[in-house]
């Protein structure tokens, strides 16, 4: 019995070894670098370099407006909005995000529009976590990501909204892709003349999005799920298409919301 015993230890301790050893030949072979700035990482760094880790960590940080999303002390909201939300037609009810449009976040989204998108993993775990801290958690029916017109999903190959919503994790809710964009709109980038953006954008997508034809939203909750709100006219004519056909309250979740200093 003795015998048996010294035998296993010596096989978990030879396993170990082995393990280690493997290890250190894949770090040898393949290191690690991180996902945003492929600077040479540990395999303990979970992804990121510590300088790509701070700026992450900046860029979250922080207490915002519920309703727009943007930088705001709680103390500076007045029924729930900022000043800037007042007297503003928004048609989503109110937002959740995980951080400001900026540094190694900024830097991570546009990559993981342009292919990387592996970048779904750490990118969902910022979507997770502010979802989890939003005040509608529990409220969800389904998630339904921004769409994108056919042709550019076929040029780019997915939906980086889509594939963001697959990572969150909820315990009743579910994908529902019954939104669609029925037709192709020149991208919200066009339009970068910050007196009269707001507009254009709007009038950009207005019209833009339909729900498919017999889909029952009625009564439904629903959050939207994109990667970035500039302005919210995207996600307000999403909101509005949606209680046209019924659905009760519209929410949305974002990576990040730009243009912090724009009203």
């Amino acid at each position: 019995m003795t015998a048996f015993i010294i035998f296993g230890a010596n096989m978990t301790k030879l396993k170990q070894a082995a393990g280690f050893a493997w290890q250190s030949l894949n770090q040898l072979l393949w290191p690690a670098v991180c996902i945003n700035c492929h600077e040479s990482i540990c395999e303990t760094d979970k992804g990121l370099c510590k300088d790509c880790w701070y700026e992450l960590l900046s860029c979250i940080a922080g207490d915002y407006c519920p309703h727009c999303g943007k930088d705001a002390s709680k103390y500076g909201l007045v029924e729930g909005m900022c000043p800037d939300c007042q007297g503003k037609e928004i048609h989503f009810d109110q937002i959740a995000r995980s951080g400001v449009y900026t540094d190694a976040l900024k830097n991570m989204i546009l990559a993981f529009k342009k292919g990387r998108t592996e970048l779904d993993l750490t990118l969902g775990f910022l979507a997770n976590s502010a979802l989890q801290g939003s005040s509608f958690y529990n409220d969800i029916d389904f998630f339904v990501p921004v769409p994108l017109h056919w042709s550019r999903r076929l040029w780019r190959g997915y939906n980086q909204s889509l594939v963001l919503a697959k990572k969150l994790k909820h315990p009743t809710g579910k994908i529902n892709t019954e939104l669609v964009r029925i037709r192709r709109t020149k991208f919200q980038t066009a339009f970068d003349d910050y007196k009269t953006w707001q507009a254009k954008r709007a009038a950009n997508v207005a019209g833009a999005f339909a729900v498919r034809y017999g889909h029952d939203f009625a009564g439904r909750t629903i959050c939207l799920v994109d990667d970035i709100k500039t302005t919210g006219a995207t996600l307000s004519e999403c909101a509005k298409t949606l209680k046209e056909a019924g659905v009760s309250k519209v929410f949305a979740l974002v990576l990040a919301v730009a243009g912090q200093n724009i009203s």
